[in-house]
């Protein structure tokens, strides 16, 4: 029985192939949508059966609703995951419809479905982010935020979020996120600023009680994200949403003091003005509840914030490697970077 993944070049999605890989599964059709971007790369060290395109695998399973055989799982994490697209009738399409379809196909087929949500459906909720909230209480800030929640109320409008597992993402970095721009990472920006400066920027404080650099966010390693989401694949008795974080709360100071630490070089953080069209929406604190995770069996440690930063930076940016092309470069040396801005 196969195991279909979509979004598999992304992020997440080719963190999820590897993990498997690693527990011995291959058997995998996985799924994307390559265009010009570099996200190809991320492909080359994984292994799976076959690849499709976005249009050309939904057209299979219309046309031909068994063409694959009998489907074990199917990992949904192909989605456009911009927080500032404002193209909204193609983030309902992208996100809403076609998921709507994938989950329909995969449920006809007996599988297992595991999607991907995301912790923008909480919107300026900044403590008690609990599964268990009504979900008409939610208010998503941005329509990315709002197209996940859209499809949360479907899969429960339509009875089907308790035989499937959504998963509530927060801040999830780590390698293979370079195709992403404006959307990667502080760690990747960080890295990027160093290298360009020699200081890390972060954006002022503007709420009394909340010095610059101490707002907070729920930071979670990619490794430990497909981790949990291969773990509540295969978990019989998990069912329904699940806040997938690190369930502990850090600062943007201790995120970029972690990247310097990586490079083995003192801190140097200037706090710089927040473009006004933000400071309505920005959140001082998130952080993930994930009692009902852990209940469900998901016992193992999380990487720390010190430990995955480390990770990421000397194992991955520095050398350029690919998630799942560890072993290539794995000893170079720390680059030289300039004080001077």
């Amino acid at each position: 029985m196969k195991t279909i993944v979509t979004g598999a070049a992304g992020l997440i999605g080719s963190a999820l192939v590897r993990h498997l890989n690693l527990a011995g599964a291959d058997d995998l059709i996985v799924v994307d949508r390559l265009g010009t971007s570099e996200k190809w790369r991320h492909l080359v060290p994984l292994r799976f059966a076959e690849y499709f395109d976005a249009e050309e695998f939904f057209a299979r399973i219309d046309a031909a609703p068994n063409a694959f055989g009998e489907i074990a799982a199917v990992f949904h994490l192909g989605a456009c995951s911009s927080t500032t697209e404002r193209d909204a009738s193609y983030l309902i399409a992208n996100n809403v419809r076609r998921s709507q379809e994938i989950a329909r196909w995969s449920f006809a087929r007996g599988a297992r479905f595991v999607y991907a949500s995301s912790a923008a459906t909480y919107g300026a909720r900044e403590s008690d982010m609990r599964e268990d909230l009504d979900p008409y209480s939610l208010r998503p800030l941005n329509m990315y935020g709002y197209s996940k929640h859209l499809f949360d109320l479907w899969m429960r409008r339509e009875g089907l979020l308790d035989r499937a597992v959504g998963i509530k993402y927060f801040n999830v970095y780590g390698p293979n996120e370079d195709h992403k721009g404006t959307m990667r990472s502080v760690v990747a920006k960080a890295y990027e600023q160093i290298t360009e400066r020699g200081v890390i920027e972060l954006f002022k404080s503007y709420r009394p009680g909340v010095a610059d650099g101490e707002q907070t966010r729920d930071f979670l390693y990619i490794k430990d994200a497909a981790a949990i989401t291969a773990f509540l694949a295969r978990t019989p008795r998990a069912g329904g949403i699940y806040n997938v974080g690190s369930g502990i709360e850090r600062t943007w100071n201790d995120l970029a003091r972690a990247v310097f630490a990586a490079l083995e070089l003192p801190p140097r953080i200037e706090y710089v003005e927040m473009p006004e069209v933000l400071r309505g929406k920005y959140q001082y604190r998130t952080v993930a509840t994930i009692d009902r995770l852990r209940a469900a069996g998901y016992v193992q440690p999380l990487t720390t914030l010190e430990d995955a930063v480390r990770d990421y930076v000397r194992g991955y940016l520095v050398t350029g490697t690919v998630l799942g092309s560890e072993t290539a470069g794995a000893s170079s040396p720390l680059p030289t970077f300039s004080a001077t801005r």
